[in-house]
């Protein structure tokens, strides 16, 4: 009989003890912990206000690159914002034969492109490229205009007709044809 006892008393399991609604140890213990809780309506309240604030959309905004064109056209005397196509902005000036912010792309976070009416660009004209760079990238528009004319004024017989500068961290492309200019400012993604 003392033997029996024994091996009853270890074959037996130890059980862990239960509280009153045995909720505490049980697989589902804490989903009913939840679901008896005392303040249950706050609870699924928070759940759907949650879950609507996912769903719910935010406002349309618009794009940085909008942005960027309104605010050259609200502080550029002239320009004027035309048709967006492929992350290109066209704007027009009359000191330019043709103007395009680039919005971000791969390779650039903005551009902007600006061809002048003649072989020999205008002080107007650098004028306004200087001004639109420096409303694009932040800079004073004293640096964009120095920026900008050594570019222009580097074309020539020593250099030739297509010079690339950089200045104040942004790549400055000048060229030049047998009938205009241009010049593309632009920052890389890295900078």
């Amino acid at each position: 009989m003392a033997g029996s006892m024994t091996t009853g008393i270890a074959d037996a399991k130890p059980t862990l003890a239960l509280s009153a609604d045995g909720r505490f140890n049980s697989a589902k213990g804490h989903l009913q912990m939840i679901l008896k809780s005392k303040f249950p309506g706050t609870i699924a309240l928070a759940a759907v206000l949650a879950f609507l604030a996912a769903l719910t959309s935010s406002p349309a905004r618009a794009d940085r690159c909008d942005d960027l064109a309104v605010q050259l056209k609200n502080q550029i005397d002239g320009l004027s914002v035309g048709k967006t196509a492929a992350n290109v902005i066209y704007l027009s000036h009359p000191q330019a034969k043709e103007i395009s912010l680039g919005c971000a792309g791969r390779s650039f976070s903005n551009q902007l492109f600006a061809r002048a009416n003649s072989r020999k660009p205008t002080p107007a004209f650098i004028e306004v490229v200087a001004s639109g760079a420096a409303i694009i990238f932040t800079l004073p528009k004293d640096d964009m205009l120095k920026g900008a004319t050594r570019c222009i004024k580097r074309m020539g017989l020593i250099h030739g007709d297509d010079v690339a500068t950089r200045y104040r961290r942004l790549d400055m492309h000048c060229s030049r044809t047998r009938t205009d200019a241009s010049i593309s400012i632009s920052r890389s993604t890295d900078q």
